[in-house]
C-alpha cells in the first residue's frame, strides 16, 4: 500500500512538473497607441518582441517559454492603470515594462505593489520615481531628470552661454528637468531670460514662437517629446527660432524615433539619452546585428531599453530560480549584469539603474534628412544620480 502511495505522489509530481512546462512565463507592456506619444509605440514593441523571440531561443527559464501580451490605451494616466490592472488581474502578467512618460508611470507605480507585479520601467524621467514615491515593486531603466540634467550642465557650461530660454511641455518630466536646469545655471554665472509652457498637444507654435523671438536669449533648453517634438520643429523652421540661440539644447527631442519625421529641422539640437547604436562591445554588436535582421533598421533607444527591460527580468528569474514576485524582486534588486550598454547595476536602495548616458546631437546628412551622431558616452560613475533621501520603499 505503501509503495502505490509513493508510485501516485511520484506520478503526480511527474504530472505537475509537465503543466506547469507548459505554462508560459508571461511579460507584459503598456503601450500608447494614440496622442502625440503614439510615434514612439513600435519601438517600444519592437524591443519587447526580440527580447521575447531572442530568450525563447535560448530556451526560456526555468523549462518554461516566454509569452509576451501587449495592452493599449489613449495615454492618460487612468488609462495606464486600467492597462496595468488588465495585464495582471486578467492576462496573469506578473513583470511588465512599457511606454509611460513620468505621469502615467506615477499613476501606475501607485498601484502596482497593490498587484504584486513588477513595474520595469524604461521611459519615465521624473524624479520622484525613485525618490519620494519610490517603492518595493517598482524598478527604472531610463535615465531619470537629474542625470540627463547633469550631461546637459557640462554642455551649458562649456558653451560659456550666461542666458537661457526654455520651452517645454507641460508635463511632469519636462516640468522637472525645466526646474533643475533652472537651478544649476547660477553656479555656471547664468540664468534663466524667460520660461514658456505649452500643451504638449499643442499644434500652433507661433504665438509662443513670437514670444520667445522677441528678445531671445543666447542659449535654449526645449522639451517636447515625441510626434509633438516634429511639428514644433517643422513649425519653428519658418521663423528660424532654433537659429536664433548659439546653443539649443533638448529633452526627449533628437533621437532616431523623431529624426525621420523632422528631417533636417534640428540640426544642431543636443540631448541625451540612454542608448545608440553604436556603443562599444561585442553584446551590443551582436545584438545591433541580429536586431537588423530582424527588422531590417537599427534599434532604436527604446527599442533597445524595452529589450534590456526583459532580459533584466529574466536574469532576476534565473537567479531567484522562481516567478514569485516577492523572489524575482529580491533578485533583481541589487542585480548586476552585463549587457548591451555594458556592465549595470540596478541599484537596490531606490531601484534605479545604474548605466552610461550617451549625448548626442543631430547632424544634416543631405538636404531635407537628419541624423543622430553620437558626441560622448559617459561613464556611470560620472553620471549615476544621488539615492534620494525621500525614498523610503
Amino acid at each position: 500500500m505503501f509503495k502505490q502511495l509513493l508510485a501516485a505522489l511520484a506520478a503526480s509530481a511527474l504530472l505537475h512538473g509537465a503543466a506547469l512546462a507548459q505554462q508560459t512565463i508571461k511579460l507584459g507592456v503598456v503601450n500608447i497607441d494614440a496622442g502625440p506619444l503614439a510615434v514612439s509605440a513600435g519601438a517600444i514593441n519592437d524591443g519587447a518582441t526580440f527580447a521575447v523571440e531572442t530568450l525563447n531561443a535560448q530556451g526560456g527559464a526555468l523549462g518554461r517559454k516566454y509569452e509576451l501580451v501587449i495592452q493599449n490605451h489613449d495615454g492618460t494616466p487612468a488609462a495606464a492603470v486600467a492597462a496595468a490592472n488588465k495585464l495582471v488581474q486578467q492576462a496573469g502578467v506578473s513583470f511588465f515594462t512599457g511606454l509611460n512618460p513620468s505621469g502615467n508611470s506615477l499613476a501606475i507605480s501607485a498601484k502596482v505593489v497593490d498587484l504584486n507585479a513588477l513595474f520595469i520601467d524604461a521611459t519615465a524621467a521624473a524624479d520622484d520615481l525613485t525618490g519620494k514615491a519610490c517603492n518595493p515593486n517598482y524598478f527604472r531603466l531610463n535615465i531619470n531628470d537629474t542625470t540627463q540634467v547633469t550631461a546637459l550642465r557640462e554642455l551649458a557650461q562649456k558653451s560659456g552661454l550666461k542666458t537661457w530660454d526654455l520651452y517645454l511641455a507641460d508635463m511632469a518630466a519636462a516640468r522637472d528637468m525645466g526646474q533643475k536646469f533652472s537651478a544649476m545655471l547660477p553656479a555656471l554665472g547664468a540664468s534663466v531670460q524667460k520660461t514658456v509652457y505649452a500643451p504638449l498637444a499643442t499644434t500652433d507654435h507661433g504665438g509662443n514662437i513670437a514670444q520667445l523671438l522677441a528678445k531671445p536669449a543666447e542659449g535654449m533648453l526645449v522639451y517636447f517629446p515625441g510626434s509633438a517634438g516634429i511639428g514644433l520643429s517643422k513649425q519653428q523652421a519658418a521663423f528660424g527660432l532654433y537659429d536664433k540661440y548659439k546653443m539649443v539644447l533638448s529633452g526627449s527631442m533628437v533621437n532616431e524615433i523623431l529624426i525621420v519625421g523632422q528631417g533636417d529641422t534640428t540640426v544642431g539640437l543636443w540631448s541625451s539619452q540612454t542608448y545608440h547604436a553604436s556603443m562599444p562591445g561585442a553584446a551590443n554588436a551582436a545584438f545591433v546585428k541580429a536586431f537588423e535582421a530582424r527588422f531590417n533598421r537599427k534599434p532604436s533607444y527604446l527599442a533597445a531599453d524595452a529589450y534590456l527591460s526583459f532580459m533584466l527580468v529574466h536574469e532576476a528569474i534565473q537567479k531567484a530560480r522562481s516567478t514569485e514576485v516577492a523572489a524575482v524582486r529580491s533578485a533583481l534588486s541589487g542585480l548586476k549584469a552585463s549587457t548591451i550598454v555594458g556592465d549595470v547595476e540596478m541599484r537596490a536602495a531606490d531601484h534605479q539603474l545604474l548605466r552610461p548616458a550617451v549625448v548626442v546631437q543631430a547632424a544634416r546628412a543631405a538636404p531635407g534628412k537628419g541624423e543622430v551622431v553620437v558626441r560622448s558616452i559617459e561613464p556611470v560613475a560620472k553620471m549615476a544620480p544621488p539615492v534620494s533621501a525621500e525614498c523610503k520603499k
